[in-house]
């Protein structure tokens, strides 16, 4: 998969992105991650990527100008990559969308800043919305970076073996067999901690109650912690 990021800011992007599985998936080749800072395509001296809003109103609205000059040089060799432009109007992110971004060979994601975008990059350039949540953030190269490594960690052979995606919360249904999920308490040694067992079903090697332990203790977490989840109201 190859993937572009445009940022203002693009050390928050490289640090975070260049660590762990994300290092491991680019020195494998699974993964071909740039990115790139939004005013190498500006023209001015003053490499200005902002400017008043039309209307009024607080803030500075992102130039159209870098952005269409920045996408249209990413899709110079690939013509079908899909623009992805993060902001709080997006659509929420989720596990399917990331299982969906995770088939494509090429992503752009573009991150805004200040008060948001010129609309009409919106209009002509952008495939997909996307949000992380409910909440706003300083710009979008933070939710970027979990995008990202959300999409990324699906990739065949960026979790190796001993991982498999379908174990993990919020597993695709139609692999899993029921609605998705959180995931089931994990535990390691010691087996007693300040006078707190590990449950002695893990301990017993019997992997078929093993197995009905976990589903269950999976749909109580779900419950508790995300009844949306299982169609339940808080």
């Amino acid at each position: 998969m190859k993937i572009d990021i445009v940022t203002i800011f693009p050390e928050m992007c490289r640090a975070p992105l260049g660590e762990s599985m994300m290092k491991r998936a680019q020195e494998a080749g699974v993964l071909s991650l740039a990115v790139h800072d939004l005013r190498d395509w500006t023209t001015d001296r003053h490499r200005q990527v902002d400017d008043i809003p039309y209307g009024g109103g607080p803030g500075m609205v992102m130039k159209p100008e870098p952005f269409f000059a920045a996408v249209r040089a990413l899709k110079a060799d690939s013509p079908d990559a899909r623009v992805i432009l993060l902001t709080p109007q997006g659509r929420r992110f989720d596990q399917a969308c990331a299982r969906s971004l995770a088939t494509e060979s090429h992503l752009i994601f573009l991150c805004g800043h200040y008060e948001g975008v010129d609309h009409r990059v919106v209009e002509a350039l952008v495939d997909l919305e996307l949000s992380i949540g409910d909440y706003v953030l300083t710009n979008g190269a933070i939710a970027a970076v979990v995008v990202v490594d959300a999409v990324v960690r699906l990739l065949p052979g960026v979790l190796g073996d001993a991982r498999s995606p379908e174990e993990e919360s919020f597993a695709d249904p139609a692999v899993t067999g029921h609605g998705p999920l959180l995931e089931a308490p994990h535990y390691t040694r010691p087996a007693d901690f300040e006078g707190m067992p590990v449950p002695e079903v893990l301990t017993s090697g019997h992997h078929g109650r093993i197995a009905t332990w976990r589903h269950e203790q999976a749909v109580a977490r779900t419950q508790r912690n995300r009844p949306d989840l299982l169609g339940e109201n808080r």
